[in-house]
């Protein structure tokens, strides 16, 4: 049987935070734990999170290395191995892929996109690919398979 002297909050129903700036007896009146002076002693005070007082940012003072290749050709890769468990799949129906059916398997983004293939795993099947580029290993393979590629 509960008594009101015993009753008390739910546990998580009172935050205990700082109330600041609600006089001397709190404790926290004042200055509000802002410390004396300064910009972050006022209201609306803020700053960047990298600014230094002034002082030369810590990015602006660490030499810059290295560049990035603007002629970069970034390829959409396949594998060998996701080919082979759609014909597993029998997701693969027609024998000859090109970039648009890639696309309809899932198997790359877009079509504007180079796309090479790799030779990561095993392929029985005899398919013929029409792409951009392609590995040795993955060539050999699918040659080996009864296959061919083509270069675009």
């Amino acid at each position: 049987m509960d008594i009101l002297s015993n009753l008390k909050y739910a546990k998580g129903s009172k935050k205990n935070r700082k109330r600041v700036g609600r006089g001397e007896g709190s404790g926290h009146g004042q200055q509000s734990t802002r410390g004396r002076n300064g910009q972050l002693s006022r209201s609306g005070a803020k700053h960047k999170a990298w600014f230094e007082g002034g002082q030369m940012p810590l990015q602006r003072r660490i030499p810059k290395f290295g560049f990035t290749n603007i002629f970069k050709v970034e390829y959409q890769v396949v594998n060998l191995n996701a080919l082979q468990r759609l014909v597993d799949l029998k997701k693969i129906s027609d024998q000859k892929l090109n970039a648009e059916e890639l696309k309809k398997l899932g198997l790359v983004s877009s079509t504007k996109k180079p796309i090479k293939v790799l030779g990561k795993g095993d392929i029985k099947a005899k398919l013929d690919l029409t792409v951009n580029d392609f590995s040795k290993s993955a060539q050999q393979k699918i040659e080996a398979a009864g296959g061919s590629i083509t270069k675009i």
